[in-house]
């Protein structure tokens, strides 16, 4: 179990983490998700032992390790980009945390590479090599260089790399942003397996939401360097606490209607009056793939774009107010032309209300998948 408590890091006058505190598991795959420069890669710089907080505790298997190296905190790391040495094979690679923490300085050398206990050694490491190479299926890349290895080979490598010394705990660092598209969701699929498969725990840091969501358990949204929300995938998408974490997570960008009252929200989304006290103005947001053509919708607009994906259509309808909301239509709707009229709708539950002053989320009686009472 990795627990982080009250971490804060500063730069100067700048402050990157401010207060940190989340837990992980034995076995558990959590991501860190947010943009760029909301301070995540930091903080898994600190987890590594590879930058010190200001203030504020890292432990693993309860105990403290805010003091200790790197090299002691027996964690691996694997780097957007990869971090491969272009002189040595992939099986020297492999092997080379092997050599650095198992061998003296002395073995390592040309002449004490001779000594029998060198020689037993690189047979014992050269054994354990083909054994992870085996595990990540690189075995007949052993005496490449990595520069005749494609993308996906090499992520299999730097990977292999960190596994060869059995960690306590992973840590990668957008390890799959360099890879295409097709390839990303394959080593989303391997990476996922790997965790399954050695219950090891596993810290992913990326910035791609669809990333996070479909590969952790847990996902940490960090937003100018505090946690905005902690939760499952399911959490996060379908109650997120914020304007901003809605914003931030799903596949398709949410739409917000202005800062209003609620009974002088733009027509199809207006509230009952006495939803909310007198005066106050909230935030509708509606997920595109949430709001669709319907024939007795109560969203009205024109058709202002439309984009075919395939399976889907993007719909661009502004609605009367002079507003556009984003839709979604299966691949295979009979498409209105452009400017025409279209009415679109959506299920109550679907709604998420938000405080407009706050950005916090509203339970409110009825609408969204929350209960009664106040601002969350």
């Amino acid at each position: 179990m990795i627990e982080l408590r009250n971490v804060t890091r500063h730069f100067g006058p700048v402050t990157v983490l401010e207060g940190i505190s989340l837990a992980a598991e034995e076995g558990a795959f959590l991501a860190l998700l947010g943009p760029s420069g909301c301070g995540k890669s930091t903080l898994l710089r600190i987890i590594a032992g590879l930058d010190r907080p200001n203030s504020g505790e890292v432990l693993i298997g309860g105990r403290d390790v805010s003091g200790l190296t790197a090299a002691q905190r027996n964690i691996a790391m694997v780097f957007q980009s990869y971090a491969l040495y272009p002189h040595l094979t992939v099986a020297e690679n492999i092997a080379l945390p092997l050599a650095m923490r198992g061998q003296t300085r002395l073995e390592r050398s040309i002449l004490g590479g001779l000594m029998p206990s060198a020689v037993a050694k690189r047979a014992a490491q050269g054994t354990r090599v083909r054994e992870i190479a085996t595990q990540m299926s690189i075995e007949p890349l052993l005496d490449r260089k990595p520069s005749q290895l494609s993308g996906g080979q090499k992520q299999r490598v730097a990977v292999a790399r960190a596994l060869v010394r059995d960690p306590s705990i992973f840590l990668l660092d957008e390890p799959l942003s360099n890879l295409d598209a097709k390839l990303r969701v394959q080593m989303r699929a391997e990476i996922v397996a790997l965790n399954r498969r050695i219950g090891r725990t596993f810290i992913h840091v990326t910035h791609d939401q669809a990333e996070a969501m479909a590969m952790a358990d847990k996902v940490a949204v960090m937003l100018a360097g505090k946690i905005a929300q902690f939760g499952t995938p399911r959490e996060l998408y379908e109650t997120p606490v914020s304007k901003d974490v809605a914003a931030f997570v799903g596949t398709h960008p949410i739409n917000f209607t202005a800062p209003a009252t609620p009974e002088a929200l733009p027509a199809g989304f207006r509230l009952p009056a006495g939803i909310a006290p007198r005066g106050t103005k909230v935030v509708i947001g509606i997920r595109p793939e949430h709001l669709t053509p319907s024939a007795d919708g109560g969203v009205m607009g024109r058709l202002v774009h439309l984009e075919y994906q395939g399976a889907e259509m993007l719909l661009d309808v502004r609605l009367e107010d002079g507003s556009t909301v984003r839709a979604l239509a299966p691949g295979d709707w009979q498409a209105a032309a452009t400017g025409e009229e279209v009415r679109l709708g959506f299920a109550p539950q679907n709604l998420h209300i938000f405080d407009a002053t706050s950005g916090g989320r509203l339970r409110l009686e009825g609408y969204g998948r929350d209960g009664v009472g106040s601002v969350s």
